[in-house]
């Protein structure tokens, strides 16, 4: 059995200022700082044999801090990043639905259509992701595996581990800044989910509490 601990992001300042950032490397708020010191303490007795991140800052940071004590390095892999967002990079969630109209509607309703004007399509990020996460448990078979890694990689990671198309998307939920993920592989590979968004570690430091966007059913909160 080989187990993957998906770890969100700390809270980064796209989080806050409600702008797209995707492959925008922004940096983390001070009270995602305080999210590392939190999602370190909660993994401080779990067993990790190798620690994985997307190579932007706000994820190599949050694995950083998990590694911290344990002498283990940190993999950075670029597969692991975040949809690229193209022209919606930097740009408020606001203002995407007066500037893209067709791509923001598909992002809400039909995100299996949508490509990114300029940048990904979702169908191609999904399979990015996919097959890197495939990659790292196939060489680790049987290890402890912590992966860093952004909101919008974890939802669609789940639809392919539920067994759910890219249609069910919107209907996912959004996990918390810093929140974890555990799923198990099967000698052969095949996934079961564990839990998912546990974020009982943040309290008063969780992010979305602060936040009411994601409570609509809606795709409309990536910020990651």
């Amino acid at each position: 059995m080989t187990k993957v601990i998906f770890v969100r992001h700390a809270e980064a300042e796209g989080n806050v200022n409600r702008n797209f950032h995707g492959h925008y490397d922004s940096l983390l708020t001070e009270n995602g700082r305080k999210q590392l010191e939190l999602v370190a303490q909660r993994l401080k007795n779990e067993p990790i044999d190798v620690i994985y991140s997307s190579d932007l800052t706000r994820t190599f940071e949050t694995a950083m801090s998990i590694a911290q004590g344990r002498g283990l390095e940190v993999i950075k892999d670029k597969r692991l990043r975040e949809i690229y967002g193209g022209q919606w990079e930097d740009v408020p969630w606001d203002e995407l639905p007066v500037r893209f109209p067709e791509s923001y509607g598909f992002w809400l309703k039909n995100p299996q259509l949508l490509c990114m004007p300029g940048g990904e399509s979702m169908v191609e990020f999904q399979q990015r992701v996919y097959d890197a996460v495939c990659d790292i448990v196939q060489k680790h078979p049987g290890k402890n595996i912590c992966i860093a890694t952004h909101g919008t990689v974890i939802k669609v990671l789940l639809c392919k581990y539920y067994g759910k198309g890219l249609s069910d998307l919107p209907d996912m939920i959004w996990h918390d800044n810093a929140s974890l993920t555990e799923v198990e592989f099967d000698d052969d590979f095949n996934p079961r989910v564990k839990f998912e968004g546990d974020n009982a570690h943040l309290g008063q430091c969780s992010t979305l509490a602060k936040q009411s966007w994601w409570r609509k059913k809606l795709i409309e909160g990536e910020e990651e």
